[in-house]
């Protein structure tokens, strides 16, 4: 097995590469402004271009002499801007194979993907007669990356999730811890001076909630821990048919529709316009809609004035709870390694603690 991993934000200058939203083409050379052209996050595809080429062969080169990629499972990983590095590697090694003739897809022929581990064995000078074999394949690839921010447009999201369809990603999974804001984001953006920017994920979210523990003032856990909902991880596609709570989803609605609130008062009333010749059943339907509108308003909520003018509710309630994470702090610490590597500890029924030894949960609460 080979592994790779990308290193997270850990510089000013990967601070940089984290704040653009400017977006180039996936495959170097092709039109950003035609319809349906793959884009990616501008910042993104440079940090990894600088990278990549050096990086296929240091991964061919550490396959043992005699062996061929072919017998190895590859797993690709990363954390925040290493986990957007390692989506797009991954992307890149499944439709085209390890390619060390070139970095990322360009639309320009690249050299012999052999050509520099060939130099490094044969010299200089060396050459290998006869057509050049396709960019050889591992045996599996798979992707697990933790607090990513989204990559690409649609266009690419529609590609990755193609190649996992297909099989050439065999398993991809984008772990998000809690209220993680960097998993968020960039947002799809619709201005004057950068146009129509489109942001989305790749792979389906893997969700780690963030159990409310009980602790005395030194911090040591005194109670049971209480989980939301019951669920200590949510696989998106998995575990229900809920929507994802970490995509943007859709804005706008009709505001008639059920659960907005001219909606749910509209059904109500709905009852009452049918025809009916017994003056005391009007009147009981009366009764029942006074109660159920009475009932709604008492509920109201920020979210339910938005959704007077055809803003979707759930929209409007995601968006309210970024912003509340990002006033208590949850935000931002949910992103740090550290909380990952607590939040997947939790999830899994330990106590993981950076430079501590792991704890089952189950022993410290028979303990308390």
């Amino acid at each position: 097995m080979i592994a790779i991993s990308f290193r997270g934000t850990c510089t000013p200058i990967d601070l940089v590469t984290d704040a653009s939203i400017v977006q180039d083409a996936w495959v170097e050379g092709e039109d950003v402004t035609k319809e349906g052209v793959m884009k990616i996050h501008s910042g993104f595809r440079k940090s990894l271009n600088s990278i990549s080429r050096r990086l296929k062969e240091l991964v061919l080169a550490a396959v043992e002499p005699g062996e061929d990629l072919s017998q190895y499972d590859v797993i690709v990983t990363g954390h925040s801007l290493g986990a957007a590095l390692a989506t797009l590697f991954t992307t890149d090694v499944a439709e085209y194979g390890m390619d060390a003739g070139r970095s990322l897809p360009q639309l320009e022929p690249s050299e012999p993907w052999w050509n520099s581990l060939a130099t490094s064995i044969l010299g200089k000078d060396s050459k290998i007669g006869g057509a050049p074999p396709p960019p050889p394949r591992p045996k599996s690839l798979k992707m697990y990356n933790f607090g990513s921010p989204r990559v690409g447009n649609d266009a690419f999201v529609a590609k990755f999730d193609s190649l996992v369809k297909e099989g050439r990603i065999d398993s991809a999974y984008r772990i998000v811890n809690g209220e993680d804001i960097v998993a968020r984001f960039p947002r799809t953006v619709n201005a004057l001076m950068l146009g129509n920017i489109g942001y989305e994920h790749c792979g389906p979210t893997v969700l780690i909630s963030q159990p409310k523990t009980k602790r005395n003032k030194e911090g040591e856990i005194i109670g049971k821990n209480e989980v939301k909902d019951g669920l200590l991880i949510w696989v998106e596609g998995e575990s229900d048919d809920d929507d994802c709570p970490v995509r943007d989803g859709v804005a706008l609605s009709n505001p008639l529709s059920e659960g907005a609130l001219l909606g749910d008062i509209f059904s109500a009333v709905k009852g009452v316009t049918e025809p009916s010749d017994d003056i005391k059943q009007v009147a009981s339907r009366l009764g029942s809609v006074a109660e159920k509108v009475t009932s709604r308003l008492q509920k109201l909520s920020a979210t339910d004035i938005t959704s007077v003018v055809g803003v979707n509710k759930k929209f409007s309630e995601r968006e309210m709870k970024i912003i509340q994470s990002f006033f208590n702090g949850e935000a931002i610490a949910h992103h740090l390694e550290d909380e990952y590597y607590q939040g997947m500890g939790l999830a899994c029924g330990y106590i993981a603690l950076v430079g501590e030894d792991i704890r089952p949960i189950q022993e410290i609460e028979d303990a308390v």
